[in-house]
C-alpha cells in the first residue's frame, strides 16, 4: 500500500463530506445486521464515527482517491 495521507474532514465542504460518506456506504454494502437502516441513517453513523476518531478520512496520491478508514 503506498503512503496515505490523513485528511481531516472537518476541512471537506459540507457536499463534498456528503458525497464521499454516501459513496463509501454504496461501495461497502456495508452490513448493519438484522436491522435495515436508511441512507440518512447510515450516513450519520459514519459522521458519527468520524467525530468520536472511530474513523478516519484516508487520500492515496497515487491512486488519487480518498476512502474511510477505521482508525487504527
Amino acid at each position: 500500500m503506498s503512503d496515505v495521507v490523513e485528511v481531516p474532514y472537518q476541512q471537506l465542504s459540507d457536499a463534498a463530506l456528503q458525497g464521499l460518506i454516501e459513496e463509501f456506504i454504496n461501495r461497502e454494502g456495508t452490513d448493519y445486521g438484522a436491522t435495515e437502516y436508511s441512507l440518512a441513517d447510515k450516513v450519520a453513523q459514519v459522521h458519527l464515527a468520524l467525530k468520536s476518531g472511530r474513523a478516519v478520512i484516508v487520500y492515496d496520491p497515487v491512486l488519487e482517491s480518498c476512502t474511510l478508514l477505521p482508525k487504527s
